[in-house]
């Protein structure tokens, strides 16, 4: 919609809190076949070091997508354990420790 293009309301200093992402939300529209909007905000605050001076040389910041609840478990539990035959225990009793300090 041309209306909902900011996250916290259409005049975020002067706002009561609605008119943004929580009043999206409670109409629970599908997003199936949609196109899906992502609002990324941040802030970084540059705090001086010796370093930075007279030029400071950069600075930098990122963001990482990564799901949520996108599977009931993880998937991965299901695979069979690995078994590396070059891996020892450092102090099995069975045979003889590569990591013996008793030499």
């Amino acid at each position: 919609s041309d209306t909902e293009r900011f996250p916290a309301g259409e005049y975020t200093p002067q706002g009561n809190g609605s008119n943004g992402l929580p009043d999206w939300m409670a109409a629970n529209r599908s997003i199936e076949s949609k196109d899906v909007v992502l609002w990324h905000s941040f802030g970084v605050t540059h705090m001086p070091r010796v370093e930075d001076f007279p030029v400071m040389p950069c600075e930098s910041t990122g963001f990482m997508l990564k799901p949520d609840g996108f599977f009931a478990g993880n998937p991965a539990i299901d695979l069979p354990p690995d078994n590396n035959k070059a891996s020892k225990l450092a102090h099995s009793p069975s045979e003889k420790s590569c990591c013996d300090t008793t030499k």
